[in-house]
């Protein structure tokens, strides 16, 4: 099992040592982070811990992602704090259980990699509709208040929090500690040597303890509880409200976006570095496993979390054996050393968390993908919005729409000419031609029957997708123009789309659109279908030759014979 955990025997031994020391390099990352989630999501800090202990011994030792870390992430965080004021802490364990149960689900019909057709427009709004309420929401713990409730209310609050904390010394010294966990966030990498390594959220959580300890200094600190004691496994009185609406779309919601974020972060972490590639459907039965006990001991929701994930590359790990390895280390340190959890000052895990949220936001991707592609900028807009001013969830869905009537929009392109010559009035369309595209249909046919000429022709060979609505649109068009006396030639872009003959069909002078032989193809057009004599006694059908006066023409949709297809021997 060491072996397989080592990545083979070929060298393994020799990264033991390397992943031993990035084990404790995501220690030292996941820590703040596991409690600063907790207190975010409005539930006991010993619950994040256990959650990243879960992320590290259960999902770190699965065999899906090498480098991935995962752990309760900041992204949850909100929807996390959201659901226990709406169903009760008791209700998480249940939640994420059936969570990490649909999501085995998910990865054993192996439909892992379902997750990436999401647009990346969608994933980066969701993302930054997480983060934008994550800083507002943690603005308040920074200066040791309470937030209003709703992203807007935390938003429009932030005015009267700045005018209280000038007026407050303790609230301002909690802000400022705060402010420098942040300023640390975004600058200690670029300080040269050693010291460089030791992650930002360390020197601050270290620095806030000091502060917090100071003779005069009354900030509120981390209250920490026994790790074993504050596990609550679902009981009977917790399954029997499965039955809940609420229940059930917090268990859909949390699937969605726990599996999405997982997955995305797996391919970001491809990204950073040359090792084996993440197993999609491995992985999400990997996170499923670690949702299931994390539901089972009433913990946090786990999902992969990219600032772990990328100190654990940064820090030269190999095989998973580093992220296995940072769950034992969260475990002893909360077992051994609890009482230093309660030195931590609530407002420097803010802190960390207004960075995080920060990372999600991403501003700097908005003008980018305006450059890109300013449609997909529209959706990615559109979806941070409606997360920020609605929820989570309605967010994600009307990005997705969104997506979706970008997508139709641009995949329904199509191409409609008009010209006028002698008697007839042509209309020739081209590409696909579906709903979306029906008032542009219906503008052309208008103008053909406007024209004025007794003869309209129709050429739809062109159209490589023609829908239910257009179809009966044209159709009906031409019904209604033949009954009114007008000579109307319909060509169409396959049999099945094509009506009856009409009983003008065989009018005399209807010219046959070009003069190549029977069954011969002529290039840069489909062959069509060659007409027939109708019988006497029922409905025309094609004729042997095509008539001099044929009105109709069909596409013959059958394969041609190899001599045709490729050309014959010289």
């Amino acid at each position: 099992m060491l072996r397989g955990a080592l990545g083979g025997k070929g060298g393994a031994r020799g990264d033991i040592g390397v992943d031993v020391t990035a084990s404790l390099v995501v220690f030292l990352v996941a820590l703040p982070l596991c409690i600063g989630v907790a207190v975010a999501s409005g539930v006991p800090a010993e619950l994040g811990i256990i959650s990243g202990v879960i992320g590290g011994l259960v999902v770190g030792a699965i065999r899906g992602s090498t480098l991935q870390v995962s752990g309760p992430a900041a992204g949850l965080a909100a929807l996390v704090a959201e659901t226990v004021a709406d169903v009760g802490v008791a209700m998480l364990g249940v939640i994420v259980l059936f969570t990490g149960l649909l999501q085995i689900v998910l990865g054993l019909v192996r439909l892992g990699r379902m997750f990436q057709a999401i647009s990346v427009a969608v994933v980066q709004g969701m993302l930054a509709g997480i983060g934008v309420p994550l800083m507002f929401s943690q603005a308040y713990p920074m200066a040791d208040a309470k937030a209003p409730g709703t992203p807007v209310e935390n938003m429009a609050g932030i005015p009267a929090l700045l005018a209280g904390v000038l007026t407050d010394p303790q609230a301002m010294i909690a802000t400022l500690l705060g402010v420098v966990t942040i300023v640390l966030s975004f600058v200690w990498k670029k300080v040269p040597g050693p010291a460089g390594k030791i992650p930002a959220a360390l020197v601050a959580v270290g620095i806030g303890i000091v502060v917090a300890a100071l003779p005069g200094v009354d900030v509120r600190t981390l209250q920490v509880g026994n790790l074993l004691a504050s596990v609550q496994v679902p009981g009977a009185e917790q399954f029997a409200r499965l039955a809940d609406g609420a229940v059930i779309t917090a268990i859909l919601t949390f699937t969605v976006i726990a599996s999405a974020e997982s997955l995305f972060t797996a391919a970001a972490v491809d990204r950073m570095h040359s090792g084996p590639r993440t197993r999609y459907n491995t992985e999400l039965i990997a996170q499923g496993a670690g949702n299931t006990v994390a539901g089972f001991l009433g913990a946090l929701p786990i999902t992969a979390v990219v600032a772990r994930s990328s100190a654990n590359v940064q820090a030269g790990a190999k095989t998973r054996l580093s992220r296995t390895l940072h769950g034992l280390w969260l475990l002893a340190f909360a077992l051994l050393l609890p009482q230093v959890l309660a030195l931590i000052p609530i407002s420097v895990l803010a802190g960390v968390l207004v960075h995080s949220g920060w990372k999600l936001f991403a501003p700097a991707e908005f003008p980018k993908m305006w450059r890109q592609d300013k449609g997909e900028f529209a959706v990615m807009t559109l979806t941070t919005l409606v997360i920020v001013a609605t929820a989570l969830l309605e967010g994600v869905l009307f990005g997705l729409a969104a997506g979706i009537v970008l997508a139709a929009l641009r995949m329904s392109r199509t191409v409609v000419r008009q010209h006028v010559e002698d008697d007839t009035a042509n209309v020739v369309m081209a590409g696909n031609a579906t709903f979306l595209r029906l008032p542009q249909v219906i503008e052309a046919l208008e103008a053909a029957a406007a024209s004025g000429k007794r003869r309209i022709r129709l050429d739809l060979t062109g159209v490589t997708h023609l829908d239910h609505a257009c179809r009966s649109q044209v159709e009906e068009f031409t019904a209604q123009q033949r009954e009114l006396g007008l000579r109307v030639e319909l060509l169409m872009p396959g049999e099945e789309t094509c009506p009856d003959r009409a009983p003008d069909a065989a009018a005399p002078n209807a010219a046959a659109p070009d003069a190549a032989a029977p069954g011969v193809p002529v290039p840069g057009r489909l062959p069509r279908r060659r007409p027939v004599a109708a019988p006497a006694d029922g409905p025309a059908r094609p004729s042997p030759l095509p008539s001099a006066d044929a009105e109709w023409f069909y596409l013959d949709t059958r394969p041609l014979p190899e001599e045709q297809r490729y050309g014959a021997p010289l």
